[in-house]
């Protein structure tokens, strides 16, 4: 009988460590890019970082071509990419600030992960 709880325990913790491996998949796909430029850090998306479960990056449109590589015509712009396609794009207003809030932005995240499942 002690032998089947330990299996049995054995076989959660695997089921556990598969599901942590196949959940990191899913999330490390998500790649989600915040595009801004020197001239307007004073509209800087300051709750970027705390988006969850996908890959940051913060880009200067005026290095390394970005501006034309990813085709922004405003900023800040973000950018959600899936397995490296762009998916969604979330793009500030005329004012130069940010329309999208943190939470809309992380809803689509969310959304894009579970739609993997």
């Amino acid at each position: 009988m002690k032998k089947i709880a330990e299996w049995k325990i054995f076989g959660m913790y695997l089921l556990v460590l598969f599901l942590l491996v196949a959940s990191h998949t899913a999330f490390s796909q998500v790649k989600v890019i915040h595009f801004n430029a020197d001239f307007n850090s004073a509209n800087d998306v300051v709750w970027f970082s705390k988006l969850k479960e996908c890959d940051r990056q913060t880009l200067l449109i005026e290095q390394n071509d970005n501006q034309t590589k990813y085709e922004i015509a405003i900023v800040p712009t973000i950018v959600v990419f899936d397995d490296g396609e762009e998916v969604k794009r979330f793009q500030a207003d005329i004012s130069f600030k940010m329309a999208a809030t943190r939470k809309e932005v992380q809803e689509y995240i969310d959304e894009l992960i579970i739609s993997k499942f």
